[in-house]
């Protein structure tokens, strides 16, 4: 973009995924409040199950979809927030322990995240490293369950944190492919907890809820509880297994069978009409099958309650089995089909809606899509980094900006649950 100028109100969002890579840029106003102004999408054949397979498809996918963007925009775009997602994704928890040792004993924001980095310290394997880490509770003194310690007046804090951890190599590459795209990383956001931050309620966070983001390669898991991020998982089945099951049911190319799915797809087979039919070509394109819609659904509603299945293992796994009032939300392409709220709660037992960004301003029409869900969570994450790091005179790092809008979001879902 010959002649355009970065400006310093603007921040960008890429998620990058297995089927398509989504760039956003937003504007903030004074109030940090955020507008859309440029949208952009691009196919992505580079990556497969949130892993690099191809990194020159990646860096063209990721061009191209930031290209849109900032065209749309009007702004030259330099540094972005980028999504991690991928089946080497894990989340365990973990408790960190600090003295108080100041004669007054107050609790300040400097102590919760020496509390945090205590949490940090645990022994992971050296191809591995910390993503995040998010605290669930705080303890002042033996008294848990606090949300907020700052404040307060105590000796000891302690602090209950999930921990996200992710493959170094797989990371690595991603942002190899970003930084080759001529971009740099500001910072890397849990895909999976930033769709949850476009598409959850205040009460959802709080009573318990798990946010299911059905990508092409991968299902992104995540699930909340007390306000924050409970448990964390990828499962590696997705919306491409629905196409591939239908290009071997239908016997057709992989092309007409997404072409299928996305226009004629139907989850629940006894939702689908008996006497509708479709014409479908095969494989060689030599002739056309004459197939009817339900023996299309009877294709497809297998693969979705295994992802459901998935899905609820998870959250057995999680320990929150029987207490997630919320539900399931459900995000991504997948969340699209039609048919699927009805087969994932007759597969899970719980509540199911579809997840659709709100809460910004700008372009809203464009990415109110259950597809650009962890997008849109992305230019929150990155909007409380920028507010965060202004604040400070622009002196935090990474880490600090990222604490900081932690314990803002923590600040407010204490108020808006009481």
């Amino acid at each position: 973009m010959p002649g355009a100028r970065a400006r310093q109100d603007v921040i960008a969002a890429l998620d990058v995924g297995s089927t398509k890579v989504c760039a956003l840029v937003a504007q903030l106003s004074e109030d940090t409040e955020i507008d859309i102004i440029g949208y952009g999408v691009a196919p992505s054949h580079g990556m497969r199950r949130g892993v690099v397979v191809d990194v020159e498809g990646t860096v063209r996918a990721i061009r191209e979809a930031m290209e849109k963007a900032e065209d749309m925009a009007g702004t030259r775009i330099r540094s972005v927030t980028l999504g991690v997602a991928g089946t080497h994704v894990q989340s365990f928890n973990n408790r960190g322990v600090i003295a108080i040792n100041r004669e007054d004993k107050e609790l300040t924001e400097e102590d919760v995240e020496r509390a945090l980095e205590a949490a940090r310290v645990l022994t992971i394997p050296p191809d591995r490293e910390i993503i995040h880490v998010l605290p669930r509770e705080f303890i002042v003194d033996g008294y848990d369950g606090i949300r907020d310690p700052v404040g307060m007046v105590g000796n000891r804090l302690e602090v209950e944190a999930n921990i996200v951890t992710g493959s170094i190599t797989s990371v690595e590459n991603v942002v190899r492919c970003v930084s080759k795209a001529g971009l740099d990383v500001e910072n890397t956001v849990l895909s999976s907890l930033a769709s949850g931050e476009a598409v959850l309620h205040p009460a959802e966070r709080e009573l318990g809820v798990a946010v299911a983001d059905i990508g092409g390669g991968t299902t992104d898991v995540a699930i909340f509880d007390r306000g924050g991020l409970w448990h964390a998982a990828v499962i590696p089945v997705g919306g491409d297994h629905i196409t591939n099951d239908l290009a071997v049911g239908l016997r057709t190319p992989l092309a007409q069978a997404e072409k299928v799915k996305i226009q004629e797809g139907l989850a629940s087979a006894a939702a689908a009409p008996a006497d509708e039919f479709i014409e479908v070509p095969d494989v060689g394109g030599s002739r056309v099958q004459r197939i009817g819609k339900r023996a299309v659904a009877e294709i497809i509603q297998p693969r979705v309650e295994e992802i459901f299945g998935l899905i609820m293992k998870e959250v057995k796994k999680s320990g929150r089995e029987g207490v997630l009032p919320g539900g399931v939300v459900v995000t991504g392409g997948t969340a699209s089909l039609r048919g699927l709220i009805d087969v994932g709660q007759d597969e899970t037992g719980l509540p199911v809606r579809i997840g659709y960004p709100e809460g910004q301003g700008g372009l809203i029409e464009l990415v109110r899509n259950p597809a650009c869900a962890c997008a849109v969570g992305l230019i929150r994450f990155a909007a409380e980094h920028q507010a965060a790091r202004g604040e400070s005179g622009g002196s935090q790092d990474g880490l600090s900006g990222f604490l900081a809008g932690v314990l803002d979001r923590v600040r407010n879902w204490v108020k808006q649950s009481y």
